[in-house]
Formats: structure tokens, sequence, C-alpha cells
């Protein structure tokens, strides 16, 4: 049946722009004629989206590589793809032991009762794809909700048209749209798109525009989970390996030119050390990153981030800091912006007070491990901490002493690729978790149910009351 125009805001009642209500309606109704899908059903939409997204994967990286001006082939398939295809597949795997009921005991007092957990489709779900990873970042979200048995409606980045061209119609080639549908347009129709009365938002980009997302679906009281950014900090441990330590940051920094939500934002260095690090850095990225201005180093996406990011340096310089750069720079009209260290910079600098998003990596000294955890501490809670020490104390100090949405130790962004561990964000980085179990159950009802058996203890317990009372009173409270 149709959505009552009374559950719907007014604008979207008498606004231009219908076919957003029209749709979500039409969800609405097909999910209310089939509310509880079998596990059998959630596998074949699971399949259906894992053979849609291997077919086009040629013409999905082509697309990527041209909105972004340039973006490597591998690297898509791996950052992209590869985890599209994982996440989809182990849904696919687990969706049976995610969906059956889940025992919880009830005590003594309340035998003879069972009691479970229901897990049960929330219904329509939205979900807001940002434009840095325009198919993982709709994939991976798409294939829980579909795993939780919803209606999916997704919003699509106008910052990668071609790629959301193509997801559009390989998605409505794959399902009827009142199971999952396509929305493309600028910031106006995100802004009405996240102001439906959806089930349950989920949203990635970045802190501000997650404060108005929340703040739309507030009006509908809408559940939102945020999957932000912020300065995500790389702490050197005094006794780490320095090359080791810097191959894997400049790895995680230079992917997608740093335009990753967990890419490494600074690094904390000891202070003896700082020196010996900008050399394993440059040492890094001549080896894995030999050309800076070929095609397997990526562009930035836009003229406005690009511009951007080169302000953070321009100001930086002004501002006397100490400027190390790498690579070579490219030629023409190309948007790629080899990579940077900046040491020491004050904290008044842009690049220490926003989320940077590129191939700059400011580098802070510190003198113990108790103030490089003042520091972190002092500041937003990051979506990720990565370590590099083979101290076991250390490891459980900044495990226990800092919070952040994730952390990897040896190592950066692969946490985020470990299917069975949630993946969110803390505090200004975010909240609430997608990947895994905690996926599913994101997208889910976890309906508790209580079945009471054909004798209940419990109704002993009802007036009138007697002696019996007191003596269960003394039974049950002592």
């Amino acid at each position: 049946m149709p959505v009552p125009a009374a559950n719907l805001p007014v604008e979207y009642r008498t606004g231009e722009d219908t076919a957003l209500v029209d749709l979500l309606a039409a969800q609405r109704a097909a999910f209310a004629a089939h509310a509880y899908p079998s596990a059998a059903e959630r596998r074949a939409s699971l399949t259906a989206l894992l053979e849609a997204v291997l077919t086009n994967r040629d013409a999905l990286a082509a697309a990527i590589d041209s909105d972004f001006g340039g973006r490597s082939k591998h690297e898509v398939m791996f950052s992209e793809i590869y985890v599209s295809v994982k996440s989809i597949r182990h849904a696919r795997r687990h969706v049976r032991r995610w969906m059956a009921r889940r025992k919880r005991p009830v005590g003594w007092p309340m035998q003879i009762a069972r009691a479970f957990i229901l897990p049960q489709p929330l219904g329509v779900v939205g979900i807001i794809v940002p434009w840095n990873y325009p198919v993982f970042l709709a994939i991976g979200p798409l294939a829980a909700a579909l795993a939780a048995g919803n209606r999916v409606l997704l919003k699509l980045s106008e910052h990668t048209p071609r790629t959301s061209a193509l997801l559009a119609q390989i998605i409505a080639a794959t399902f009827p749209p009142d199971h999952v549908s396509v929305i493309q347009g600028d910031f106006t129709i995100g802004r009405q798109f996240a102001g439906l009365p959806f089930d349950h938002l989920l949203f990635t980009g970045s802190t501000a525009v997650g404060r108005e997302v929340m703040r739309a679906a507030s009006e509908n009281l809408t559940p939102v989970t945020l999957e932000l950014g912020g300065k995500s900090p790389a702490i050197i441990g005094p006794d780490a390996d320095l090359d080791r330590a810097a191959a894997d940051i400049v790895y995680g920094k230079l992917l997608n030119a740093g335009q990753t939500c967990i890419a490494p934002d600074y690094a904390l260095v000891p202070a003896a050390s700082l020196r010996s690090f900008v050399h394993a850095v440059g040492r890094a990225i001549e080896k894995h990153y030999p050309d800076t201005a070929g095609e397997e180093y990526t562009s930035i996406i836009n003229d406005g981030q690009f511009q951007r990011l080169l302000s953070y340096l321009d100001q930086a310089r002004s501002a006397g800091a100490e400027i190390v750069p790498f690579g070579t720079a490219p030629s023409g009209t190309s948007r790629k912006i080899p990579p940077a260290l900046v040491l020491d910079p004050p904290e008044t600098l842009a690049v220490m007070r926003e989320e940077i998003f590129g191939p700059i990596l400011p580098v802070k000294s510190y003198s113990s491990v108790e103030e490089a955890i003042r520091y972190i501490n002092h500041r937003p809670r990051p979506l990720a901490l990565y370590l590099f020490t083979r101290d076991a104390g250390l490891i459980d100090t900044i495990l226990t002493q800092t919070t952040s949405g994730g952390v990897c130790v040896n190592d950066t962004l692969l946490h985020v690729a470990a299917e069975d561990l949630p993946f969110g964000g803390v505090g200004a980085s975010g909240m609430g978790h997608y990947h895994a179990e905690e996926g599913f159950d994101t997208f889910s009802k976890l309906k508790p149910v209580f079945v009471r058996g054909w004798f209940g203890l419990g109704r002993t317990l009802r007036p009138p009351y007697a002696r019996m009372h007191d003596w269960m009173e003394r039974v049950l409270i002592r």
C-alpha cells in the first residue's frame, strides 16, 4: 500500500521533485507485501549483485579513471572491485546464520519460558555514497542492507558522474526499482534525500556534511549511521622499524592520492628519529611510486579539491614550515599533486586543523609516548589510528589510553578489509557500524521475543498478596 501523505514531510508532499517520494512509496509497498525475504531470496539478490559487479568491472574502472582524470586500473581493481565482491561473498556466505534466532536465557524466576532475538528487516534503507570510492562505498553497504532483507535507495555522488551513471544502469538492469533504485543529482537532491523518512540512513562523507544529514534525518526520527573522517594519526613507536613503517604509511597515504577517509592524516615520530623517518619515506616513495606523474598515481578528483590542497602547502610555506617534496610534478593541466611532508607545522595551519584528503603528510615530533597520547586525546576522536611498534606493552597502552573508530597495528588501511571486523567511527568521526555481522545488525531490527510456557512461576507473584509472597520476596531479593 502507498505511503500515507501524512507520513511525509511537507516539502515532499508539495515539492517539485516527487520522484523521490514515489520511489520511496513503491519500495514501502513492496516491502509491506513481502516483509521477510527468505535466506534463499537474500542470497539470490546478493548473487545478482555480485555477477553485476564482476561483469562490469572493466567498465567501472574506466568510468572511475575518467571521473578522476587519472586513476590506476590496478588500484581500482583492488580498492574498489575486490573489496566490493569480497563484501558480497562474505554476506552471502553468512546470511543464513545471521538471520537465525539468537537464543537468550530468561533466568529461573521466569520459567517456564524461552526468549530469543529475531533479526527483522527494517524496511527501506537510504545510502548516501561519496565520490572518493564510488563503487566500494555503494556496494559494501548495499550488500549489508540486502542481506538484512531491505529495500534500498542509493544516492550517488554528482562528483563522479560517469561512475554514477554506469552504476545506475547496472542497478536498473539487476533489480526492479521497488527493490533497489539509484538517485543522481546535486547537493539539493542530496538534501531532499536525507530528509526522506527512511527506516535507516547511512551516510559516508565529511563531518560537516554529516551534521547536515543528521539534522535532516532528525525531522523524521530516522536512525542514522554516519561514516565520517577526521585526522587519523600514525604513531611511530621508539622501537619501530622506520623503513617498514614508512612504506606502510606511504601506501596508506598515497592510495587514491590520499583521498581515503582512513588515510593516515599525520604522523607522530620520536624527535630523535625525525630525519631518519623523512629519509625512509623518500625511499618508500621512490620504490612504490617512482613516477608520480604517471598513470599509476591518482589525480585529485576536481579543481576545487586540487586548489584546496595547494592552498594548504602555500599557507604552510608562508608560515615558514619546512616542506619536503618528493616525486615528479606533472606538466600541463594534470591535477596530480606529488607527495610532500610538512615537518612540525604550527597548529594554526589548515593542514593541522582540517582533514587533508590528499598526498600531504604533516609530521610532528614527540619527546615521550605520554606526550603523543596527550596530543591525540586533546583532539577530536579519529576514524582510524595506526601504531608501529614491536612493544606489546606500548600496543596495550595505546589501545587502552586512546579512543578511535578502529586501530591497525604495524600496517595501514587493512582493518577495513577484514570482513569479520565492524567498521565505524566514534564522536566526530562517526557513529554506528557496518561490515561483518554488525552491518547486518545495523540494517535489522533485533526484535526481542519472550514466549511463555504452559506454566509460569511469575504468575504466582500476582496479587492478592499472602505469606508466600513474603517468602518469595526474601528468596528473590536476597
